[in-house]
């Protein structure tokens, strides 16, 4: 398994890179440019580049509709990107991203989402099972949160690919709240990776400020799902530093969510890298300022293009 020394650095550049972009796409909503429902990754960039960064370029994956560094990470091209956030001819789906942001390009494994909450669990257990049944080597990697994780369509795709030992790592983002309501009100279990036990697999709770603990637990459940032993149900408790949606009130936060703000994922990878001298605070800023710099470039790039014209709400239809 690799260490902090082979993917620390490469996993840092990631998360600021997210966060440069979401920057950028916060601003393009404050200019009134982007006419966008985003919803916030600040605090969550430990689960979202931790968890891509042990698969390969063909593996799969299906995101979170949080923030956007998942994306980066497992290859998307940040003019791609920002075409689908202003929702132009540059964007991944050439006009249809946008709303609620929608990202897809196969070529990275990036699958896309599903219209409504939950369904990409069905999705992501065929993604698996076409895996596995052309024996290509792939792992799935589905991304969700924890008010998700009591849909029915969790339950069904989990039983399926528990029974059939299909190549796919659940990944649940446990913020401890769906929307503004608290697990401990919706949930009868306090920690959700116990459910795994119903499925027949292992069932993993990780520290998801940490990005290298998420890593860890990722590569684990990806060497055993690629070696045929199935599925993985993996529970990274995190904090989501801002709203569920930009423009949340927030009324629902107490005092104990304010302490978990200290915890920021970034800063935590900062420090280890410093602590172990791959790094140094001037370096890690190069690296801020260089990913800020990028999107810039991309964000110019994708302003230029222009929106797409009425036949392209018909294409792909099929009756």
């Amino acid at each position: 398994m690799a260490t902090i020394d082979d993917v620390g650095l490469s996993m840092y550049r990631e998360m600021v890179r997210g966060q440069a972009a979401e920057q950028w796409i916060l601003r393009l909503i404050d200019g009134g440019e982007a006419l966008v429902l985003y919803h916030s990754a600040r605090g969550q960039e430990g689960v979202a580049v931790g968890s891509i960064a042990p698969l390969r370029r063909s593996d799969y994956m299906f995101y979170v509709h949080r923030g956007v560094g998942q994306l980066l990470a497992k290859g998307i091209d940040p003019v791609e990107l920002f075409g689908d956030v202003l929702a132009n001819t540059a964007g991944s789906t050439r006009g249809l991203g946008a709303g609620i942001v929608h990202v897809v390009d196969p070529s990275v494994g990036v699958l896309g989402q599903s219209g409504t909450v939950g369904g990409t669990f069905p999705l992501a257990a065929g993604a698996a099972l076409s895996a596995k049944y052309r024996d290509s080597g792939q792992v799935v990697l589905c991304m969700f949160g924890d008010g998700t994780a009591n849909r029915g369509t969790f339950h069904e795709s989990a039983n399926a690919a528990g029974a059939w030992k299909l190549p796919v790592v659940w990944l649940c983002e446990n913020n401890g709240y769906a929307v503004s309501v608290p697990q401990s009100a919706s949930t009868p279990v306090a920690d959700l990776a116990t459910r795994a036990a119903g499925y027949g697999m292992p069932g993993v709770i990780v520290d998801g400020q940490d990005a290298i603990a998420v890593y860890e637990a990722v590569d684990t459940a990806v060497r055993r799902a690629r070696e045929g032993e199935g599925p993985t149900f993996i529970e990274a408790k995190t904090v989501r530093f801002r709203g569920h949606f930009e423009g949340d009130p927030q009324s629902y936060r107490g005092d104990a969510d304010t302490a978990a703000l200290e915890r920021d994922p970034i800063t935590l990878l900062a420090d280890r890298l410093i602590e172990a001298g791959l790094a140094t605070d001037a370096s890690l800023a190069a690296l801020a300022a260089e990913a800020d710099r990028e999107m810039e470039r991309a964000v110019d790039v994708a302003r230029a293009a222009p929106v797409p014209d009425r036949s392209r709400l018909f294409e792909g239809i099929l009756a």
